[in-house]
């Protein structure tokens, strides 16, 4: 990969950090340790969330800074970030997420603070900053669109995006920014080739003023990457495989966006691409999958920004 900082994407001189990027993450002047070794960390990520799908195949543990500061230490209780090592069964996850995370905040979606980290064994893991948590600690209420629907978590592929945009109508303070949020949200979904965005996997938060907003976004990764034919988890206009560009207009009205605000969100994505495809050449994902990437975005831009009709 050409040199680049864990953290931002962003091109740096010397190291793999900008300073402030490891301030705004962590808190701290340096990079943590993690003296754990990969076997071990899924070892402890079993035991904290057992079986899981795709997304989970990404085992997630829990970790708090140790009083020094230094060392990200296993943490069962309030711990403030979230680490996903590799995967067994897909290669380069985390690479995977972090990039597509970081495109997301490019293209103007709200994200956790989140980077990749060198684990004892020199692998790459993803970490992330926790969002349901304030700076003094408190547990801020969550709720994913799984429990606002009154669904079993098992269920949580039997839904549409339509259904997602209904519960934002009715439970956000203010619906009406929400929504648009939602819809820029799963036009970003359909660029990138995520195939996990299940009702679980979007969120409502109440904020320290009481307010109920979407959730900065999470577990974003191109599933296109390790499972060629994926699709949509939730159906767009009845659609989960060739969603055009008039249905995503279609969606918009469903989620009561207006046309031209949907327009300039769609025009933001497309125009995105070129920034994109650089932030991909410059991540830690393997060549393959780095022009993998590339192509399907541009495939699918090209659907939004109106030219063909595309898978």
């Amino acid at each position: 990969m050409s040199d680049a900082c864990f953290i931002c994407l962003q091109p740096i001189a010397r190291g793999r950090y900008h300073p402030r990027c490891v301030r705004e993450l962590f808190g701290t002047g340096q990079v943590p340790t993690i003296d754990v070794e990969l076997a071990k960390l899924h070892t402890l990520a079993l035991a904290m969330v057992g079986h899981t799908t795709l997304s989970g195949i990404q085992r997630k543990i829990s970790l708090g800074l140790e009083g020094d500061r230094r060392t990200l230490q296993v943490s069962t209780e309030g711990g403030r970030f979230i680490l996903k090592p590799q995967a067994q069964t897909y290669p380069s996850l985390p690479e995977n997420e972090h990039l597509t995370m970081r495109m997301a905040g490019r293209v103007g979606i709200a994200i956790a603070p989140c980077g990749l980290i060198e684990l004892k064994d020199k692998s790459l893991a993803y970490v992330a900053r926790r969002f349901d948590r304030t700076d003094a600690g408190k547990k801020l209420l969550q709720e994913d669109f799984c429990q606002l629907a009154g669904k079993s978590p098992k269920d949580k592929y039997d839904s549409s995006a339509e259904r997602c945009a209904k519960l934002v109508h009715r439970y956000a303070s203010a619906p009406g920014i929400e929504a648009a949020k939602l819809f820029r949200m799963m036009v970003f979904v359909f660029w990138t080739g995520n195939g996990d965005m299940h009702l679980k996997n979007f969120s409502l938060l109440r904020g320290e003023d009481g307010h109920h907003r979407l959730s900065p976004a999470y577990d974003l990764l191109s599933t296109r990457l390790v499972i060629a034919d994926d699709f949509l988890a939730l159906s767009v206009d009845g659609n989960k495989k060739n969603v055009t560009r008039r249905q995503w207009m279609t969606y918009a009205e469903r989620c009561r966006v207006p046309p031209r605000a949907a327009e300039r969100i769609l025009g933001e994505i497309a125009a995105a691409i070129e920034d994109a495809t650089a932030m991909i050449e410059r991540s830690a994902l393997p060549g393959e999958m780095k022009a993998d990437y590339a192509a399907l975005i541009r495939r699918r831009g090209a659907t939004l920004g109106g030219e063909v009709r595309l898978a």
